[in-house]
């Protein structure tokens, strides 16, 4: 006769044991969507504000875009560790 397996529920902090917890960190992904959009919308206004907020969307757009990009990498490096 098979042994009973012990399934835990992901929202059942008590099927875990001793040994075992959940990570509440936040969610990547729902961070940098909230980020970028955040940002979108920054620079849209900046646009429609005149042409001096256009030089300075593009400008921040040049400078920031790279920014999160390369802080995604870093990130995603770091959270999937050694290879």
């Amino acid at each position: 006769m098979p042994a009973p397996q012990h399934i835990a529920s992901v929202r059942n902090d008590r099927g875990l044991g001793t040994t075992g917890g959940l990570a509440r960190e936040p969610d990547v992904v729902g961070l940098s969507a909230l980020f970028s959009f955040l940002f979108a919308a920054v620079v849209l206004g900046m646009w429609l504000s005149g042409p001096t907020g256009r030089i300075a969307a593009v400008a921040i757009c040049m400078v920031g875009v790279p920014m999160l990009v390369s802080g995604l990498r870093q990130r995603s490096e770091r959270e999937r560790g050694p290879r």
